[in-house]
């Protein structure tokens, strides 16, 4: 019906009808898409009012500041992207510190993830560490970027 998750208005599929509905999708093909996330409807008072979040100028600005890092890091090489990283490089840039390593660890293991979904949520990671203009990679930047695959466990598990 396409009403599931909306806060306006109730889903009418029965348990069956949602999970032969999600089930058109494989885990491994979702397990291909870096960043899942939910959009919810946006109410119409909120399409013409500053909801005060970051504007599109300060964004593009943040985006060209991060693309500058991560050509730094990889000068000299042939990527020059996080989203590109090899499984090489992100054992040598992707490091974490030992609470992120551990909230890793816990995500892992509480959710399932695989070792694909582990290598996109570290050049996931790196790439808001590089958007928040930060050497490391925090339990924050990691905590953001695993929610960023929790849509696959949610819907589809």
């Amino acid at each position: 019906c396409g009403f599931r998750g909306d806060p306006r208005r109730q889903c009418k599929c029965n348990p069956m009808q949602i999970e032969r509905y999600l089930g058109r999708i494989s885990g491994p093909l979702l397990d291909r898409i870096d960043i899942h996330i939910e959009v919810p409807p946006v109410p119409f008072r909120e399409l013409s009012n500053d909801t005060g979040g970051t504007n599109s100028a300060t964004m593009r600005k943040q985006v060209i500041a991060a693309r500058k890092i991560q050509r730094q890091r990889f000068a000299g090489e042939e990527n020059n992207l996080n989203g590109k990283m090899t499984p090489r490089q992100i054992r040598h840039h992707g490091k974490l510190s030992g609470d992120a390593e551990q909230l890793l660890k816990m995500a892992m293991e509480e959710m399932g993830l695989s070792a694909r979904a582990h290598d996109k949520i570290l050049r996931i990671s790196r790439t808001i560490a590089d958007l928040d203009a930060s050497d490391d990679i925090t339990a924050m930047h990691l905590s953001e970027a695993i929610n960023y695959r929790t849509l696959d466990r949610t819907y589809w598990s």
